[in-house]
């Protein structure tokens, strides 16, 4: 496991290839529950994101956030993924707080907690909403 030490920078400049994408999604553990498989889906979520913040640690990518937002009234964290061997470090905290500085004043962050990050997201200030819905 990495020091606490760790310089890590955070960019919105930076691309990320189909193939960084996928590896930092399977090495966050989302992978598992992001269609990595299907690689035109994969590409599109990156195409359309609106905004995207990527953790670096040298080159390496250790985490990502991609949204989808009106910049206003929502954004909608749609994937929040930080290298298992770097959690821990305040780094998805960091990424949160990256995504919300491009955001108006008063915009809301929504998203879909993983099972295992049910307890993570209220440490780092968001509420439960009684009633959110999916339609597949």
């Amino acid at each position: 496991m990495k020091e606490k030490t760790v310089k890590i920078n955070y960019t919105t400049k930076q691309k990320i290839t189909l193939q960084e994408f996928i590896d930092i999604l399977n090495r966050s553990t989302l992978g598992e529950r992001r269609p990595v498989d299907d690689e035109k889906c994969i590409q599109g979520m990156l195409d359309h994101a609106d905004i995207l913040v990527l953790a670096m640690d040298g080159e390496k990518i250790v985490g990502v956030a991609r949204a989808i937002s009106d910049f206003n009234y929502a954004c909608y964290l749609s994937d929040l993924a930080v290298d298992v061997a770097y959690q821990k470090m305040g780094i998805g905290e960091e990424l949160i707080k990256k995504v919300k500085e491009q955001l108006e004043e008063g915009c809301k962050i929504i998203l879909l907690s993983a099972p295992a990050a049910v307890e993570y997201y209220p440490k780092v200030g968001f509420t439960q909403h009684p009633s959110a819905w999916v339609l597949a």
